[in-house]
């Protein structure tokens, strides 16, 4: 969900002018399961920008702030929401950690990385969620290291049906900067796309596998 819809909006034109997200559906993405998409996002692109990057880190701690209150720590999701995170956790004057999709094969084969204790609270950051799988995997690290996940924390999410059931399914708690309504909503005002690509972009959302396979899967 998102609790601010002029933050939400203000962070969907951020994210269009910088092409952080984009938005093609006659030149579809191929995304890394093979899939097509209208739609690519890259929130990374997002740190080089100063005026942007501060605007977001100050949303998150706002968001955190209002919805779970203090937290020990702040947890990032590899790779996207390491940067966002450890700004977020220095803003917070917090400890930081971040979970890798999985153990390391090598070393101490941490999943988890940096310092923190059965019995804390965390916020998780994400720079995105689609499914919602990787950023769930995170949680569910923390959880079995005896950590209490307040929430998490992202800055987009394509509000695909199956990311609200997962999340709901392991019982966390989502709030993100922005949303693919809001970001559909923000492109069309400020023509970033034409109308007559809103019907394709509306389809896709519904339905991405069948959107894939009606465009060249």
């Amino acid at each position: 969900m998102i609790i601010n819809n002029d933050m939400a909006a203000q962070t969907a034109e951020f994210l269009l002018t910088v092409k952080a997200v984009k938005l093609n559906n006659e030149h579809p993405f191929t995304w890394a399961s093979g899939r097509k998409s209208p739609i690519y996002c890259d929130n990374r692109v997002t740190l080089s920008y100063p005026e942007i990057r501060t605007f977001i880190r100050q949303r998150f701690t706002d968001v955190i702030k209002d919805m779970w209150g203090d937290v020990d720590v702040i947890a990032g999701v590899a790779t996207g929401g390491i940067a966002q995170g450890a700004l977020v956790a220095q803003e917070l004057g917090k400890p930081f950690v971040y979970v890798r999709s999985e153990q390391k094969s090598h070393g101490l084969t941490n999943q988890i990385e940096g310092e923190i204790h059965a019995g804390q609270s965390v916020v998780v950051i994400e720079d995105l969620v689609s499914t919602g799988k990787s950023s769930l995997i995170a949680v569910k690290a923390l959880r079995e290291k005896g950590c209490v996940v307040k929430g998490m924390a992202a800055i987009f999410t394509y509000g695909l049906q199956v990311a609200a059931d997962n999340f709901n399914e392991q019982n966390v708690e989502l709030v993100t900067l922005t949303d693919y309504d809001t970001l559909i909503g923000v492109a069309k005002d400020k023509q970033f796309i034409q109308p007559e690509a809103l019907e394709s972009l509306a389809a896709w959302r519904v339905n991405p596998e069948q959107w894939s396979k009606d465009h060249g899967e």
